[in-house]
């Protein structure tokens, strides 16, 4: 059962289905993304200052924005990549629920504006987060003062390029004290129960989500590469220590569970946390479900815990 506070959105989601992606341009998607994404805001937290800059890698460079908190404990900085189905989505679509964290974990946040499809299609933007992971992890202080941990945080399309990137570089003794994954996509062939049950008016239309990984794929056909569905990995071990956030009323909620289950078969330590009632993106719905900040509230608990772990 939908929490009551999204009950008018879900009926409208059902009454009037948004158009579907394919009769917009991209930049008209991101457009409407990022207006949808600014009119759920509220009134944006407050932190202590917020200061966009870029990376430079060896052949591209990439926007950053990075957020200090007010009480900034100098324990940690969160490396933080958007949703938007690998099609949409940037640094001022997510902006507000950065602040969010940053304010209520006391950590700082930086938020990466990695390539998009369909103009940078796969594996472009897991090449960004591999890179960026490598970046920021040989450059903490140049983002943090003080013996500062690493987190690195997806959301949606976001945590699907953190859960293969942190896979793919747990060999490399970065030092990252959790992968934090946010109701985590996880491949483009949807077939669970979660996504039959869930699949149109949840706020995630799973048809609109296999577009995207068109986009997102290209001329890449083979599903089956841990790099598009991170679920056919054959080894995690020795993965980051992981979150794994899920929402009970999104279609994408049993593979993240199923993801969950597959880092502690390798013996990766996993937190599990599921919202009762939220739907896909919920963490972004704070002006309209207060109760999403009790759980923002306990997934930095949960973050506090990793790092004090991982400092001692």
């Amino acid at each position: 059962m939908v929490h009551r506070a999204l009950e008018p959105f879900v009926r409208a989601a059902h009454e009037n289905p948004p158009p579907h992606p394919s009769t917009l341009s991209a930049t008209e998607r991101r457009r409407l993304f990022r207006e949808e994404a600014r009119a759920m805001w509220g009134e944006p937290e407050t932190v202590a200052s917020v200061s966009d800059g870029h990376i430079a890698l060896a052949d591209r460079t990439l926007d950053t924005r990075l957020y200090v908190p007010l009480r900034d404990e100098g324990k940690a900085l969160v490396l933080f990549f958007h949703g938007g189905g690998f099609v949409a989505g940037d640094l001022e679509s997510h902006d507000a629920l950065c602040r969010r964290l940053c304010a209520d974990t006391g950590m700082r946040f930086l938020a990466v504006d990695y390539r998009l499809a369909p103009e940078h299609p796969f594996p472009a933007g897991i090449d960004d987060a591999v890179d960026v992971i490598r970046y920021v992890a040989n450059s903490l202080s140049q983002f943090c003062t003080g013996a500062a941990e690493l987190i690195v945080m997806g959301e949606s399309a976001g945590a699907s390029l953190v859960a293969v990137a942190s896979a793919l570089t747990r060999q490399e003794n970065l030092g990252v004290a959790a992968q934090v994954l946010i109701y985590p996509t996880l491949g483009p062939d949807l077939v669970t129960e979660s996504s039959h049950t869930y699949a149109s008016g949840y706020l995630l239309e799973l048809d609109h989500l296999r577009y995207d990984y068109q986009q997102y794929l290209g001329a890449w056909s083979d599903h089956t590469d841990p790099r598009v569905t991170p679920l056919m990995f054959n080894d995690l071990s020795g993965a980051p220590s992981a979150i794994v956030l899920v929402a009970e009323c999104d279609p994408l909620r049993d593979e993240g569970v199923a993801y969950a289950g597959l880092l502690e078969h390798f013996g990766v330590s996993v937190e599990l946390l599921e919202a009762e009632d939220m739907v896909h993106g919920f963490l972004k719905l704070g002006a309209l479900v207060p109760e999403t900040l009790d759980i923002v509230d306990d997934l930095a608990d949960h973050m506090h815990r990793f790092v004090e772990h991982a400092s001692r």
